[in-house]
């Protein structure tokens, strides 16, 4: 809970408060080699000769300027040493802080022109400090500061890794990611490297931006006042960002050169490197000289000098070698701001730290929008259909899907109901109960089944506690759609078994219950008339088959060399427009025979494969028509048929149906598929199809299909996945996405014959497990011993561990083969948790499958 809160406040503030520190950081940086770019674009006003008499004096300096600009000076700022011009200026206007500033040659006391550059550094600071907008902008310029500790904490927290000593952890970029999770990877890395920096940027600021924090400073960092001198008054110094205050019946201020001049050389002695005199508005007023030796420890480690302008006597003499290291530290707190208190690097990692601040306001906004579009698409999926507030006069529409198909056709009937003004309500069979059921006149059941006649894991829950029991339910009208597979034996089993139930209850049944096989479009058509006739509409246009689009096969790597097993290979796919889908979706690819194939089925039938047919209205080649039609074993019946009829007697080939393997923000669709081949040696059709046939760039017929059941948990909630083989392309997805959204709990146990060749995605894996962001990696390869090892052992021997996972809310998902793998891990839980508490986990969705 709290993670999740301070993952909610980190991006609210940093959408928020992120431009405002963007610009700070570019305007900062842009500010911190203000002197040397003006000297390189201004070397004839900024540079002067080296006298070997030295510098003027003070009093001689300020008499020449004074005359030459017709004005009173307030303080210089002289550099001894580096042949630089003396930055002189003058008294500030009424209502300013400070008056006009002027170049002089301390040599010669001659006025230099105005640098070119100044008025531009001058807006950087005032954008930089207060935004151009006075103590409103520094207002915001503080709150934005403190903001900014708040998301170097908070970052760190959310992204503290399982093992903190691993700096290729923290450090390391993955070249590889792309999309969100590269946005996610360069903002957290980036963000680690740039962690100190701005800290040492926001808790320096700070100290211009907040008199309490200034003040909480000095109480912490200052040494105690000498003996007999007493300690500063609270509150002054005050007056920062404005003109000082002066009182009007205050002498005049009368300024000795001399003497000042006098004091400084006792005080300095032959180091003198540069020194800044500041005097006071009027008399009676201490003046302050800052003066840096030739050995300072940097360009900011001034010793101060506290005198009486009038006559030049020290008052307060503070040397910066007698302080303290935390008197140090408070006396250098614009050196460590810009970085020059570690010398010429420390500046320019400080600049180069600034520069990269508007990457996180960037990187954090298109992860915002990215997380804002996955939100738009999931209420996107649920179409244009409305809910119905008075339930008992509106179509119940109940769905169970195991992998998404049946909840899609419940909003597409829903679709149409309300289409025809018909109110309607849809929800998934766990959510209803007897009340729901009683209350409902008219229904709709669009269920499938899950294997061999069960119910799909969703609707576990609803057959144990509402089939069987003796409601009254004479008053529902009721309808079942049915979705099956006619290769089990017990063709939709479930959906049967629920219409007894409501039969054996007195509900009355529409129509006939109207069963689909593989989603046998002649089928649905049916029930989509059906529903026309029911709701006393004129017929409506058939659903639209599903819209395959095409995609561009990117990339082929077999991830198995040598393996014993038959090869796998990850394939990226490319869509002509951008595609996006959530991890756990799977895909339908409309696979071709290959050209090997359809000559073999042509051979001996005396056809001539470049003849001309007529496919879907369109004229092609016979060869091209076979490929996108199921191809018989026996031809004996086909002999002399011509090429037309040939290919109208052939059914077209249905699509093959694949777990993705990637995330939508990696910018590419992945898919892990296992070469298959028949007895014959010859291969299958979706995975010959995909791993042999399908040219590199070429082109292949593939939709999306949502997979609801098959989602993440949500955020922080640990997770277990468990899978061997090809299954763990989905558990990858979900893993992925996990990742990306900052999730560590996560614990994978993947089975599969040797660790030598078919560790697939061995690097990823072992790299996730390193970095924390998988928490346990645990293996079973079945052929690296003489007893075989199965995940599900692996399962067995984790018992305690998979308690205590369990215990703390853990989810459960698994994908891969039914036969063996899912079956043997699903009889474990049950060993491992027991039947009822297994049971539960599927009612409340925490025990997930997909399998095949």
């Amino acid at each position: 809970m709290v993670k999740k809160s301070l993952f909610q406040l980190h991006w609210f503030f940093g959408i928020t408060a992120g431009l405002v520190l963007a610009l700070m950081g570019i305007t900062g940086a842009t500010y911190s080699f203000q002197e040397e770019l003006l000297r390189l674009f201004n070397a004839d006003v900024l540079k002067v000769e080296v006298r070997q008499e030295g510098v003027l004096p003070p009093a001689e300096l300020v008499r020449r300027v004074e005359a030459a600009q017709g004005d009173k000076v307030s303080m210089l700022w002289v550099d001894t040493r580096e042949g630089n011009s003396a930055r002189i200026f003058f008294t500030p206007p009424p209502g300013e802080r400070r008056g006009q500033l002027r170049y002089a040659d301390p040599y010669t006391g001659e006025l230099k022109a105005d640098a070119t550059g100044q008025a531009f550094f001058n807006l950087m600071l005032q954008l930089h400090r207060f935004l151009a907008m006075g103590d409103t902008g520094r207002q915001i310029t503080g709150a934005c500061t403190l903001m900014l500790v708040f998301f170097c904490l908070s970052g760190l927290y959310l992204r503290w890794p399982r093992k903190p000593l691993n700096w290729r952890v923290w450090l390391t970029f993955d070249w590889a990611k792309k999309g969100r999770a590269f946005n996610w990877d360069l903002h957290a890395v980036a963000g680690t490297w740039c962690l100190l920096f701005y800290l040492l940027f926001a808790l320096t600021g700070l100290f211009w931006s907040y008199e309490w924090y200034r003040e909480g400073l000095n109480r912490l960092l200052a040494d105690a006042p000498p003996a007999g001198e007493q300690q500063q008054k609270r509150g002054e110094g005050r007056g920062r960002h404005g003109p000082p205050q002066v009182d009007k019946n205050a002498p005049p201020l009368v300024v000795d050169y001399d003497a000042i001049w006098t004091s400084l050389r006792a005080a300095a002695g032959p180091g003198l490197a540069s020194y800044n005199l500041r005097l006071p508005p009027v008399g009676g007023q201490p003046a302050t000289l800052f003066y840096l030796l030739e050995n300072a420890d940097h360009e900011r480690a001034f010793n101060t000098l506290t005198i009486d302008p009038a006559n030049g006597a020290v008052k307060r003499h503070e040397q910066y070698t007698d302080k303290s290291f935390k008197a140090q530290l408070l006396a250098s707190v614009y050196a460590l701001h810009t970085g020059s208190y570690f010398g010429l690097a420390g500046r320019i990692i400080v600049t180069v730290a600034s520069l990269t601040m508007p990457l996180f306001f960037v990187t954090g906004w298109l992860l915002y929008l990215d997380r804002r579009r996955k939100k738009r698409q999931v209420r996107a999926a649920r179409g244009t259909v409305s809910g119905s507030v008075d339930k008992g006069d509106s179509w119940l529409i109940g769905f169970a899907s195991q992998s998404g198909f049946a909840e899609q056709l419940a909003w597409q009937s829903a679709g149409q109901l309300q289409a025809s003004g018909m109110p309607v309500h849809v929800r998934s069979l766990a959510e209803l109960g007897e009340d729901d059921l009683r209350q409902a006149q008219r229904a709709l059941f669009v269920v499938s089944t899950f294997g061999d006649g069960e119910a799909p894991d969703s609707a576990r829950g609803f057959e144990r506690k509402v089939l069987g029991q003796p409601w009254a339910l004479d008053n529902l009208h009721y309808a079942v759609l049915a979705l099956g597979d006619r290769q089990y034996p017990h063709f939709c089993g479930f959906a049967r078994r629920l219409q007894a139930w409501l039969a054996e209850r007195g509900a009355n049944s529409a129509f006939s219950p109207v069963e689909v096989d593989s989603a046998d479009p002649a089928a649905l058509q049916l029930w989509q008339q059906e529903l026309a006739q029911l709701t006393g509409t004129q017929p409506v246009a058939a659903w639209q088959p599903p819209s395959y689009g095409n995609w561009r096969l990117s990339q082929r790597t077999l991830l198995n060399p040598g393996s014993q097993g038959a090869p796998v290979y990850l394939l990226g796919l490319r869509p002509e427009q951008p595609a996006s889908w959530e991890a756990g979706d799977l895909v339908e690819v409309m696979p071709r025979n290959g050209q090997p194939r359809v000559a073999r089925f042509l051979a001996g039938l005396g056809l001539d494969p470049d003849t001309p047919v007529q496919l879907a209205g369109l004229t092609e080649t016979l060869a091209q028509a076979l490929a996108s039609r199921n191809l018989p074993t026996g031809r004996e019946h086909l002999v002399g048929v011509h090429a037309q009829a040939l290919v109208e007697s052939l059914a077209p080939i249905g699509p093959r149906e694949y777990s993705i393997a990637s995330i939508a923000s990696d910018g590419e669709l992945e898919l892990i598929v296992r070469q298959e081949r028949h007895p014959d040696g010859s291969l299958g059709l979706g995975s010959g199809w995909l791993t042999e046939y399908l040219p590199i760039d070429g082109s292949v017929n593939l939709r999306l299909r949502r997979n609801s059941s098959f989602h993440l948990p949500p955020a922080s909630t640990p997770m277990v996945l468990i899978g061997n083989g090809t299954g763990l392309a989905g558990l990858r997805s979900l893993l992925k996405a996990r990742i990306v959204d900052g999730d560590q709990r996560n614990w994978l146990l993947f089975g599969e014959r040797n660790r030598v060749h078919d560790f697939h995605c061995r690097d990823e894996l072992l790299a996730w497990l390193e970095s924390g962001d998988l928490a346990r990696l645990d293996l079973a390869f079945s052929r690296d011993q003489a007893e075989k090892v199965y995940v599900q052992d692996l399962l067995r021997g984790q018992a305690d561990e998979l308690r205590r996972w369990m215990d703390d809310g853990a989810c459960v998902y698994i994908c891969g083969s039914q036969q063996g793998m899912a079956s043997g891990v699903d009889a474990v839980l049950n060993e491992v948790l027991g039947e009822d508490l297994v049971q539960q986990l599927i009612e409340d969705g925490r025990y997930r499958r997909d399998v095949y």
